[in-house]
């Protein structure tokens, strides 16, 4: 039997109906952002379960740290592709999202009916101030993990200026700093290693692969085949990139739909660092260039989306949602936003099982590729001015009534307005903050107690 066969023949490594109960569970587990996520898969997967061992996890999340999209999301593809073929894959990446598209969905048309409701707005008010101090916290973490040495501050200092100062795009920003990195990496530059995995404190003892399920081999489905290679490649480049352009030739490619599926399918092969980095560039996009959200809307939603489980980059899912409701023309508004949250989710996860299912069985011959993990270093580095930016800019509208903007030949500044501060949204980002960073209060108890605190504020008469 070839090895293209064997991705479709060769009997699972776990029995299916046990693969798709566990899957589901570490769905329903998955909050927290990906740390908390790939600590779940962690403990279920290498220390409960023992199907594959630490070396093998570490080098299938090694993998997904390389790629655009949600790495957790990834790892889950990529397991489940190793133990029971790719409908495993497919098992195991759709219930990861499942529960988080469903509750996205949900609160996005709450919210389009009831945001306007005085209660419902203080409830979001309070998120904001949540939501603020998670990504100083993502700053934080992120920085003190990557930036090792005078290069990685620079790249991470160059990209906070170029996208906060002189409105560069996140692709280019990305570019350029894979780039910069490849060249250092060829000189001989290499990247000191961070601190921190991604799977959290307090693991168990180490699990040797030849004491798990997988084993020390590589199953003959997961072995490099180039027929196999070109034909996942063509059947999930159609299954993401047929319905974008058939939305396009039949509806126009103006229309809201059409540029959905553009600017979400552009978005998914160059959100590199995780959400918090690419939310920066959607919020740019968004708000400013498609004007489908307010400032304030596009952390209304990122609220959402740490408080539901699944990637935080379902986020999106209520950008499009958002878009489509309010753009849409010749559809009831509602359910042209159940579409749009649709099709956003389909085409930023679409290609997250492309990558996979094409470049896991090669990724041997990229570990070992120092000018590439250079690139990649770099990469991260940058995405830590990327977040700072978005801390400060997520900062300017939460705690300011108006933001100005200062011109001068290409420098462009959002400056705050003094008068305009938000005096209940400051104190409460504050407390949050104290909470956050004093106490150690957890992502989801900090979000409900500052949602809690905007809506007796409102009772109070305060907000």
């Amino acid at each position: 039997m070839d090895n293209a066969a064997a991705h479709d023949r060769s009997p699972g490594l776990v029995p299916f109906g046990e693969a798709v109960r566990v899957w589901a569970r570490i769905a329903a587990l998955s909050f927290g952002g990906p740390a908390g996520q790939i600590a779940v898969m962690h403990r279920i997967l290498v220390e409960e379960k023992r199907w594959l061992g630490e070396r093998r996890f570490l080098h299938a999340l090694n993998y997904c740290m390389l790629l655009p999209g949600p790495e957790a999301q990834q790892l889950a593809v990529y397991v489940g592709w190793l133990m029971n073929r790719t409908l495993g894959g497919l098992v195991a990446g759709g219930l990861f999202v499942l529960p988080g598209f469903l509750s996205i969905m949900a609160l996005s048309i709450l919210y389009a009916l009831y945001g306007e409701l005085e209660p419902v707005g203080a409830l979001f008010f309070g998120l904001k101030a949540a939501v603020l101090v998670i990504v100083v916290q993502a700053v934080i973490r992120v920085g003190s993990r990557s930036l090792r040495g005078p290069l990685m501050i620079g790249l991470a200092a160059g990209a906070f200026v170029a996208i906060y100062a002189f409105d560069a795009p996140f692709p280019l920003i990305i570019l350029a700093a894979a780039a910069i990195g490849f060249v250092a990496g060829r000189s001989g530059w290499s990247p000191s290693p961070g601190g921190g995995g991604g799977q959290g404190g307090g693991r168990q003892a180490y699990v040797d692969d030849a004491q798990t399920l997988l084993g020390e081999d590589t199953p003959e489905h997961a072995r490099p085949n180039l027929a196999w290679a070109l034909r996942v490649a063509g059947v999930f480049l159609a299954l993401w990139l047929v319905p974008v352009l058939a939305l396009g030739l039949l509806l126009g490619w103006d229309d809201v739909f059409a540029d959905i599926g553009l600017f979400f399918s552009k978005m998914a092969m160059v959100s590199f660092g995780g959400a918090y980095a690419v939310l920066a560039y959607v919020a740019q996009e968004a708000v400013e260039t498609f004007g489908w959200l307010q400032p304030g809307e596009m952390l209304d939603g990122l609220g959402m989306a740490e408080t539901t489980p699944g990637p935080l980059i379902m986020v999106t899912q209520f950008v499009g949602f958002m878009g489509a409701y309010r753009a849409a023309s010749g559809i009831d508004p509602l359910a042209a936003g159940m579409l749009g949250g649709i099709l956003t989710t389909w085409v930023t996860f679409t290609p997250c099982f492309l990558w996979i299912f094409l470049g896991a069985p090669f990724v041997e011959a990229l570990r070992g590729a120092r000018a590439l993990n250079a690139a990649l270093a770099a990469i991260t580095a940058a995405v830590v001015g990327v977040i700072l930016n978005l801390a400060v800019w997520f900062g300017l509208h939460v705690l300011f009534g108006q933001v100005s903007e200062a011109v001068a030949g290409p420098l462009r500044l959002d400056l705050p307005v003094p008068a305009s501060v938000n005096w209940p949204s400051l104190l409460l980002a504050l407390a949050a903050a104290v909470a956050a960073f004093g106490v150690r209060l957890g992502v989801i108890p900090l979000l409900l107690a500052c949602a809690g605190t905007g809506l007796a504020q409102h009772l109070a008469g305060v907000v």
